[in-house]
């Protein structure tokens, strides 16, 4: 990721930021009726048909466009654009064609040389199809991003209303309804208010908590999207009022279409993960290391197919050898062949595999394999604050209500964090005691409340507006006074008891709606008596304003003098200070205008609720009753998980659309910042931020970062800054506008609850909880599986190191080839891949989350490491070499006797020059036994070293697969000894070995099986030599991690008495 995505977000030379389109018509900064001139249209009749053939023509149909993905053929061949995978198809091509050589010629061992280059393809293949898979899938969050559009839309066309148009076919000049529920189906501006408030939930595209309130009035031209009151944006949804709107940008000019793009650029940047950089750089050391062997082994045994006599000084009578050449493109096959780790792509998805099931049950859904990996070298976490950090369920924090006198008030702490009304309790509370003022409070936060609480299989859930369900969870807190009795009203397992049965008291007659100018909303209630209340709740400085007087502890009522206010502003101050958003409580007992209303549409004071002009005189004279604090609180456990991210090393960048006040207070209390922390320089708005003089210096700031009010732009360029400057970013984010940052970062992780569509889909990473500490989880289980991958990795590289070693001596020595390509490919792929795959469940490091991140750049395998298994890879050389020496050379070793099959002895000397044996005088060899075959030379006694050597090669290809399984022992910890980490840590392990010695014994044992491979059944005897040569890897192993134990820990000694020093 993050090649395409460089000009994200870039500013000009202005110092503004060129996101939107420059011919775009700043709509939200003109007036209504310059936006119908710009248009040429009137509201009234709205664009006649042929203005809109004109316009569709003009500017397109009102969707986004369909990117066309590579071609499946683009796909096939980008899978091959892998060195390893080049060295293996050439490998198999050369292997094939050799095969087909010695097939014409009458070769016996056709069948072995065909099985290994259709093996090869066989792997190529399967790896194409997996990652055809893989990418053909790349590109579902813009089909996500589609399914938030509207389908029809309600649209005025030559003065007549057509109420379900396809929204597709909108075009800008076009005039638009829109109602309660409604989703918006274009960028528009707002023309007139048809209810007394219009609010749109907006949050999936700007990262705003609540919904927010439009108006008809212009804003200033530089504003951000959060600040176009006067505009609404495709794909945010009506949630209370009616009104007109012009349509100003459709299709892919909308902000919508704005993220459609930056998704699907982000998408075509996409980079490799830090794992398989490494594994590309491998590979293309590992060419020239193959390239620079093969030449060698050539030089070496150059003479044998090549060789010339010198005449005067000068090189004449060449001579060549095809066949020998042929021997020798064999065994440059086969060095190839034991030089990749062909398990190793099938191993590594396996263990991201496993991985992915265990961060599952943490919560962490991966989408992606490869962001297991990525995970553990996470350096960056940037995270939403709303319903990550936070709950995103609005809860009463602190209840302040009316003490004895007009110059005293309560306070009350409330706990909880959820719409769960058994989560936590108020404070000091006065429980079925509660005074006059207490039950006012809670009359008006029941009575004038819309909202409902549910338990659905995801928790608790509001239904209506946030801050009203947080009041009826509140009402629940307090309980009733000793008169009311919720058992009358409800059952008792009913979450609303409390609410019940203050509705029970009295019914709704009227609901005077929330507006922008006075900020409040009320209800009429007639009680059971008949006796009429307005009950208000609203912003505390609007009632404060209509209030005449206060009610005190006791009910009493006096008047509402400047002092009593000022001690109910300094409340609110105090409140306001610590980013909680408060509410006022005020009522009025028999208002004169309502005395005789039942709600009936006749009488004379319904006439003053239809006009909403009146809503200010009804709501006057009122009597102050208390206030409430609330706020969308921080999640239980993410102090800890912030906590642990700064031992582990890692940042944390809060990146929010909401307000600044609100989210530094939030990052105070869960610690991002201290509590008395100066963070005049870490906490900056998003616009801030892009006109920053120097912006990559103020995200190197140690410590947490906030920025507030963001856009998706912001979010990108943020995100983009971090990954040039080497940090691996992991992003939170939950609405649409979240999208393409979660595309460009390294890991996007998106939210399963809150989250939409477009963002899980953009995303690597799905929180199934949508809970910050669950990422935290998540970055040690990836920091743990990374490990063990390298465990692996390690493992398989030695164990390759040891088959080049071995082929790279046999052709040195110039002695028989002692193993073919075809067992290379079953060691590597079949009994290889059981012990590497259990490595990956070895146990994770306690100190895991207590050590700074890896770099990304950080290499696989140290020099101390290489040389290890340098050391290692020569054992195993010498091992496979040596035992097919003994076999061919001794009569017995260290007290093992071998001579039971009755096979002749050799010297060494004859050995190496074993193809000069037909120049041989006397040379002859007796049949031996293998199993139930006996090999008998009397025809040619020099076929002893081609057909004859299957024993000496059954032998070579057992110690190379013992030793391999007790090297996996070695690879269980990188410097633990065996004695203080034994086998059974990892039971696994020991499982998987028995299952590679199996498989070993079933092609031994197989008939047709040993035919494939070349091999025949070994004696007990022959055993015990096995594991003699087998067995001392793991003593070489555990000295050389003494002396690595040695060497680190005085490393370590002298650097801490370094930096004490400094």
């Amino acid at each position: 990721m993050g090649k395409g995505a460089q000009n994200y977000g870039k500013k000009d030379g202005t110092g503004k930021t060129s996101s939107s389109d420059p011919d775009s018509y700043a709509a939200w900064a003109k007036e209504v009726s310059e936006c119908e001139e710009k248009f040429k249209v009137d509201r009234k009749n709205g664009l006649s048909y042929a203005e809109v053939e004109k316009r569709l023509k003009l500017y397109g149909l009102n969707e986004l466009e369909k990117h066309d993905g590579p071609s499946v053929f683009r796909l096939i061949l980008d899978q091959f654009n892998d060195t390893l995978v080049r060295i293996l198809l050439v490998a198999a091509v050369i292997s094939f064609v050799l095969a087909w050589y010695d097939g014409d010629e009458g070769g016996e061992m056709e069948i072995t040389a065909f099985v290994e280059p259709l093996v090869i393809f066989l792997i190529l293949i399967l790896n194409a199809i997996v990652g055809v898979w893989q990418e053909s899938n790349a590109e579902k969050a813009l089909e996500a991003l589609k399914e938030i559009q509207s389908a029809q839309a309600t649209v005025i066309r030559n003065g007549k209303k057509i109420s379900d148009l396809p929204a597709k076919e909108l075009v800008p000049g076009d005039i638009v309804e829109l109602r309660v529920g409604d989703k918006v189906p274009a960028d528009m501006r707002v023309l007139e208010l048809v209810s007394s408030t219009l609010r749109l939930e907006q949050g999936s595209l700007t990262g705003e908590s609540e919904a927010v309130s439009k108006t008809s009035k212009p804003v200033t031209e530089d504003t951000d999207i959060q600040g176009k009151k006067c505009m609404v944006f495709a794909g945010t949804t009506v949630v209370n009022g009616n009104c007109f709107c012009l349509v100003t940008d459709t299709g892919m000019h909308t902000e919508l279409g704005k993220v459609h793009s930056q998704i699907h650029e982000a998408s075509q940047s996409e980079e490799d993960t830090p794992l398989k950089k490494k594994l590309n750089e491998f590979g293309e050391v590992l060419t020239m290391l193959i390239g620079l062997i093969c030449v060698l082994v050539w030089l070496i045994n150059l003479k044998y197919f090549l060789s010339w006599e010198y005449v005067n000084g000068w090189p004449t009578n060449f001579k060549f050898s095809f066949e020998k050449c042929t021997y020798y493109f064999e065994i440059a096959v086969a060095l190839a062949v034991a030089a990749i780790p062909e398990g190793l792509p099938a191993v590594i998805t396996t263990c991201l595999a496993l991985g992915t099931r265990k961060m599952a049950q943490k919560n962490a859904l991966v989408r992606k394999l490869p962001s297991v990996e990525t995970l553990g070298c996470t350096t960056v976490i940037c995270s939403d604050k709303t319903g990550t950090l936070t709950t995103n369920q609005m809860a009463v924090a602190k209840l302040v209500a009316m003490g004895h006198t007009v110059n005293a008030v309560r306070t009350f702490n409330v706990e909880g964090s959820t719409y769960n009304p058994l989560d936590g309790k108020i404070q000091d509370w006065p429980a079925g005691k509660m005074d006059a003022n207490l039950q006012t409070i809670a009359k008006i936060a029941a009575l004038a409340n819309d909202a409902s609480i549910e338990k659905s299989e995801k928790g608790f859930v509001a239904g209506g507006m946030p801050t009203e369900a947080a009041l009826k969870v509140l009402v629940e807190k307090m309980g009733l006074p000793s008169g009311l009795d919720s058992s009358s009203s409800t059952t008792s397992s009913d979450l609303m008891g409390c609410s019940q049965a203050w509705v029970k008291t009295g019914s709704r007659i009227a609901t005077l709606e929330f507006d922008r100018d006075r900020k409040s909303m009320g209800v009429i209630v007639s009680s059971n008596s008949g006796k009429k209340s307005l009950l208000v709740k609203g912003a505390v400085e609007n009632l404060l304003e209509r209030s005449s007087y206060i009610q005190l502890l006791d009910g009493s009522v006096v008047e509402l003098d400047q002092r009593s206010k000022s001690v109910i502003l300094d409340s609110l101050n105090e409140m306001s200070s610590s980013a909680l958003r408060v509410l006022g409580f005020a009522y009025k007992d028999d208002p004169s205008e309502f005395a005789t209303y039942n709600g009936d549409e006749d009488h004379p004071a319904h006439n003053l609720l239809l006009n909403p002009s009146n809503y200010s005189s009804i709501e006057s004279n009122l009597t102050f009753a208390g206030l409430a604090g609330l706020r969308d609180p921080p999640r239980k456990e993410v102090r800890q998980a912030i906590e642990d991210c700064r031992a582990a090393g890692i940042q944390v960048m809060v990146i929010t659309g909401d307000n600044k006040n609100t989210a530094e207070a939030i990052c105070r209390e869960i610690g991002v910042f201290g509590p008395d922390e100066d963070i005049s320089s870490k906490s900056i708005t998003g616009r801030e931020f892009m006109e920053h003089r120097d912006a990559k210096s103020h995200l190197a700031q140690k410590g947490g970062l906030l920025f507030s009010r963001a856009e998706p732009r912001h979010k990108q360029e943020i995100v983009r800054l971090l990954k040039d400057a080497g940090e691996v970013v992991a992003m939170t984010g939950d609405g649409v506008n979240d999208a393409p940052a979660l595309k460009l970062a390294d890991i996007g992780i998106a939210m399963g609850i809150a989250g939409t569509e477009v963002a899980k889909e953009a995303s690597d990473m799905v929180l199934a909880d949508d809970n910050f500490s669950t990422i935290v989880a998540a970055v040690g289980e990836g920091r743990s599986i990374y490990n063990n991958m390298k465990a692996f990795i390690r493992y398989m590289i030695s164990s390759n190191i040891g088959e080049v070693a071995c082929i790279f001596l046999t052709a040195a020595i110039g002695i028989p080839e002692g193993l073919i390509p075809v067992q290379l490919l079953w060691v590597n792929l079949v009994t290889d891949g059981p012990p590497a795959t259990a490595l990956g469940f070895n146990p994770p490091d306690k100190y895991i989350m207590k050590k700074a991140p890896r770099r990304s750049d950080d290499s696989l395998i140290s020099p101390w490491i290489l040389f290890r298994y340098l050391v290692i890879g020569l054992y195993v050389g010498l091992a496979t070499v040596g035992v097919f020496v003994i076999w061919y050379t001794q009569n017995s070793f260290l007290g093992i006797d071998l001579s039971g099959d009755g096979h002749s002895l050799v010297t060494f000397s004859q050995l190496r020059n074993w193809d000069q044996c037909k120049s041989w005088e006397n040379f002859t060899a007796s049949p031996f036994r293998a199993g139930d075959q006996v090999f008998d030379f009397g025809s040619d006694p020099c076929d002893y070293f081609r057909t004859g050597k299957v024993k000496g090669m059954t032998l070579s290809l057992s110690v190379l697969v013992a030793i391999e399984m007790f090297n996996s022992l070695n690879a269980l910890s990188e410097d633990e000894s065996l004695l203080t980490m034994p086998p059974w840590v990892n039971p696994w392990l020991l499982l998987a070995m028995s299952i590679s010695f199996g498989l070993h014994f079933l092609i031994l044992y197989v008939p047709f099986l040993a035919q494939v491979f070349g091999i025949v059944p070994l004696s007990v005897n022959e055993w015990l030599l096995v594991l003699a040569v087998a067995l001392p890897v793991i003593l070489i192993d555990e000295i050389l991690k003494f002396v690595g134990r040695l060497t680190i820990g005085a490393q370590t000694r002298s650097k801490s008495s370094k930096h004490k020093a400094e």
